[in-house]
């Protein structure tokens, strides 16, 4: 047998999203727990279907304004703290809005084919950021 020089291409095995993802979130096939066969927050799977277009430039385009205010708090939060006279309370607590304003927002990019989920957990998001908002102003 002669040898061409062209090597067999590799073959590729799917890998399930519980091995790749072993967060607790998704319940196994035969898992007993599991009641509706369906978890609230999930990586999308390669078989789920595409969220809608509208759906997601909609929320990106919220969750973008969510970013923006948060980097202009972060701006604000630095020159008070450059400037002094800020309390010691008052940049942990600008980054602890900040952070529940991220998790809630990525909280709603995990449930996108959920109906009415990320909708709500977007503008829960904003209540943290509001206030955030507001603190930063003050100071």
């Amino acid at each position: 047998m002669a040898t061409t020089g062209v090597e067999e291409p590799r073959r590729t095995r799917a890998v399930p999203a519980q091995d790749v993802v072993p967060f607790g979130w998704e319940a196994a096939p035969d898992d007993p727990r599991d009641g509706d066969g369906e978890a609230l927050f999930r990586f999308p799977a390669a078989d789920d279907p595409a969220p809608g277009t509208r759906r997601l430039l909609a929320m990106s385009i919220y969750a973008s304004f969510l970013g923006l205010a948060g980097v202009g708090v972060g701006a604000r939060g630095m020159l008070s703290q450059i400037g002094g006279g800020v309390p010691g309370w008052y940049v942990p607590l600008l980054a602890f809005l900040g952070v529940v304003s991220v998790v809630l927002s990525v909280g709603a990019f995990l449930s996108i084919h959920r109906r009415v989920l990320p909708w709500g957990l977007l503008l829960a998001a904003g209540v943290p950021l509001t206030a955030d908002v507001l603190l930063a102003v003050a100071y």
